[in-house]
């Protein structure tokens, strides 16, 4: 089948509009927001409005021979949705309803186009709360979400996506529509096939619907700010936090050049004081008399690993306007350049380490790096700024990219904590998963996707 005639197909069963072949409008849709990633040329764009419309194209490509790139919002920063040459870029935006919210079972039945904020505010409604906060939370989706087991400022109480998600719709190789999962607490029938489309990147089959687990709407937070003037006192606290069995509901910290950031970007003081090497900002959703002993005990951790500053409100808007210096992070950084985020996770008593990594792979590459994470879980976030213009600061700075990468596997940590691998750390990804691991993808990836058809070279090749 020539692509003309796989268009007019595509045309005739999803719908003339559905399909988009504007060659600005393929470029639009070509890539995330990685721009270290390689990206090809589509030769259309589908949106389709139902699951039907995705079988129908799986099945339209599938017999064309024609690659599918499955797409949500684009917030990606892996590559995992940019396009090959040749392929069709499969977008689930239109498929955005709300199809259930079942209060009396704390759960709920979505579409993958659904904004991770409009869920969550359709939920809170109810006096339920959907966990899983990307920082992209107010235009990332759901589907996206899901297809890179997205986590966010909350993963050390609440986990990252896969946690809360109980079933799937997933249309696979065949144009078949696999059902997933349960709806009940408990359920161990057949292998966990849920989990293994989670986090997938698009590979194996394209999800359609999604039924995901609801917490009760936790209580208003109280917020506790510290500041150190090592990275190795902070690092100190955040393994006595551990050690100790305390679970905020947020645990965040940021190093000595993200502070000083957000505070230039904010134009105010966050009262750390000019020697403060590193933040951390804690916050527990427990409520009253529990949430303030929480936080007294995290302040006194805080102090007893030498804080300068050890600070706690329950202050509600006092407490947004300490957390808003660790959301505005990367938006400061655009004041000195393009910004490059990496995305490492190490055990958390090893984070000071990595801090101590990237300031000296700063130092070697010449370059602006500030290193903001979820100490709470140890999944950190070093952010390289460089100008996009200069070839040469564009090298260095994938070459500091790298460099993190291999400093985050040598502490015992993983290439990749909540960003996926997508097509910019496949070789990262079969480094960390050895060769007996990456057969096993390979194989996985065969028994499903034969032909090949789902996002291929993305997290691996197949040989």
């Amino acid at each position: 089948m020539s692509n003309d005639a796989l268009i007019a197909r595509l045309r005739d069963q999803v719908g003339k509009d559905a399909v988009l072949t504007d060659v600005d409008v393929l470029a639009g849709y070509s890539r995330d927001m990685m721009p270290l990633a390689p990206s090809g040329k589509p030769v259309a764009v589908v949106l389709p409005s139902d699951v039907e419309g995705v079988q129908a194209t799986v099945r339209a490509c599938a017999e064309a021979k024609v690659p599918i790139v499955p797409r949500g919002a684009g917030s990606g920063l892996s590559g995992a949705a940019n396009a090959v040459d040749g392929c069709v870029v499969l977008v689930l935006t239109k498929l955005d309803k709300i199809v259930e919210i079942d209060e009396g079972n704390r759960l709920a039945v979505v579409q993958p186009g659904v904004v991770n904020l409009d869920l969550r505010n359709a939920v809170q409604q109810h006096g339920l709360f959907y966990p899983p906060d990307p920082s992209s939370y107010d235009w990332c989706t759901i589907g996206g979400n899901l297809s890179t087991n997205a986590g966010g400022l909350c993963c050390v109480k609440y986990g990252v996506t896969t946690d809360s998600v109980l079933g799937l719709e997933v249309v696979l190789a065949d144009g078949s529509l696999l059902k997933t999962g349960r709806r009940t607490v408990k359920g161990v029938a057949g292998y966990d096939l849920a989990r293994l489309f989670v986090g997938s990147e698009g590979t194996l089959g394209v999800i359609t619907q999604a039924t995901v687990a609801l917490k009760p709407l936790p209580q208003a937070p109280a917020t506790l700010v510290a500041g150190f003037n090592t990275t190795e006192a902070a690092g100190e606290a955040v393994a006595r936090v551990v050690r100790e069995g305390l679970v905020p509901s947020l645990l965040e910290i940021m190093d000595a050049s993200s502070i000083k950031a957000s505070e230039t970007y904010l134009n105010t003081d966050l009262g750390a004081g000019s020697d403060c090497r590193a933040l951390l900002l804690a916050q527990s959703d427990a409520g009253g008399e529990v949430a303030r002993r929480e936080l007294a005990v995290l302040e006194q951790i805080c102090n007893d690993c030498g804080a300068d500053l050890a600070y706690a409100t329950e202050d509600l808007e006092e407490g947004k306007m300490l957390l808003q210096a660790r959301r505005v992070v990367l938006t400061a950084l655009e004041t000195y350049g393009v910004w490059l985020t990496d995305d490492v996770c190490v055990p958390r008593t090893r984070i000071a380490e990595l801090i101590s990594g990237c300031e000296r792979i700063s130092e070697e590459v010449g370059l602006r790096i500030a290193v903001v994470g979820h100490a709470g879980d140890g999944n950190m976030h070093p952010t390289i700024v460089y100008q996009p213009d200069d070839p040469d600061e564009f090298a260095r700075a994938h070459k500091a990219f790298d460099a993190i990468l291999d400093v985050g596997l040598s502490l015992g940590g993983t290439v990749t904590g909540e960003h996926g691998i997508g097509k910019i750390k496949r070789e990262w990804l079969a480094r960390e998963i050895g060769p007996v691991g990456l057969r096993v993808h390979r194989q996985i990836k065969q028994a499903l996707d034969p032909d090949n058809l789902f996002n291929p070279g993305s997290m691996f090749s197949l040989a």
